[in-house]
């Protein structure tokens, strides 16, 4: 795992400005007219600018045909994909100046796309820096932006909590349909690496208290329903302790709600050093004045 803190820049492109709404893009689908990279080449200094099909572009990437830095993103795999890209902007002394992270969403297989990458200053701003790919996480598309999934269920995971070598991730299933949604247990975890590979070693264990106490995961499964708009979560808990052997990293994790759901794709960044072990609470209803927690 190569982890990154990301300062999450607002990018909905507008006729005067590139970064100045929400951070997500549909594939096919430019923001505004004219939000493409011309006469785009890779740029000199190839040192970060490429990481799993994502590349640092260079050209006329702003609204304004102003020069700037753009990237571009290739589906490689049979089924369309939703891109998270996390960049840092480096100057010209090699300091990081800042941090940003763009989504293209639904882009089907074998599809390119380009997009214009520019700081908070608008077309151009970025052309001062020289822009590294710090991540690039890539997961299964539901379907288009803000569409209810055809299960009916959202899935997603928060950005967790981190002490003393403790880690803790929630997982959260939202019923966006129009009929109820039963769960009673435990979310079924396979872990996979960064190139969506199996991960295998690693003992996925019922209740968080083998991993630490009064984290609340060890409460007995209840059988759950979920009403349209509610929602439940379930608690992932390890350690990232590293002692003899290779550490291991998990940065995806496929989440079955229940036997005979369909698997749904997260990203839980999970670096479980040498531990070997990873505790999952049960499903537990979420209070109706707690909002749902965005991976």
């Amino acid at each position: 795992m190569r982890p990154a803190t990301a300062l999450a820049l607002c990018a909905a492109l507008a006729s005067t400005a590139l970064l100045t709404g929400c951070g997500t893009e549909t594939a096919g689908a430019p923001a505004s007219s004219g939000a493409t990279c011309a006469s785009l080449a890779p740029l000199a200094d190839p040192a970060g600018r490429t990481w799993d099909n994502v590349r640092v572009v260079s050209g006329k990437c702003g609204p304004s045909g102003a020069p700037s830095t753009g990237f571009e993103v290739t589906n490689t795999d049979q089924e369309p994909l939703t891109f998270t890209i996390t960049f840092t902007l480096v100057n010209g002394f090699g300091e990081a100046m800042d941090s940003t992270t763009r989504t293209v969403e639904a882009v089907k297989p074998g599809q390119t796309v380009r997009r214009p990458l520019d700081a908070e200053e608008g077309p151009g701003s970025a052309r001062a820096y020289r822009a590294r790919i710090t991540k690039v996480r890539a997961v299964p598309a539901d379907g288009p932006s803000g569409a209810c999934p055809p299960s009916g269920v959202r899935i997603t995971n928060d950005r967790g909590d981190a002490a003393m070598g403790l880690r803790v991730v929630g997982i959260h299933l939202a019923n966006c349909g129009t009929t109820d949604y039963r769960l009673n247990g435990y979310p079924a975890l396979r872990l996979l690496d960064e190139d969506r590979d199996p991960v295998t070693g690693v003992e996925i264990l019922h209740g968080t208290t083998a991993i630490s106490t009064g984290i609340g995961g060890d409460a007995e499964p209840r059988p759950l329903t979920l009403r349209p708009g509610e929602s439940a979560y379930a608690s992932l808990a390890w350690r990232n302790t590293t002692t003899d052997g290779d550490p291991v990293n998990a940065p995806y994790a496929e989440v079955t709600a229940k036997p005979g759901a369909e698997p749904v794709t997260v990203t839980p960044e999970l670096d479980l050093g040498t531990t070997g072990r990873l505790g999952v609470s049960p499903w537990t209803k979420t209070p109706a004045d707690a909002g749902v927690p965005q991976g």
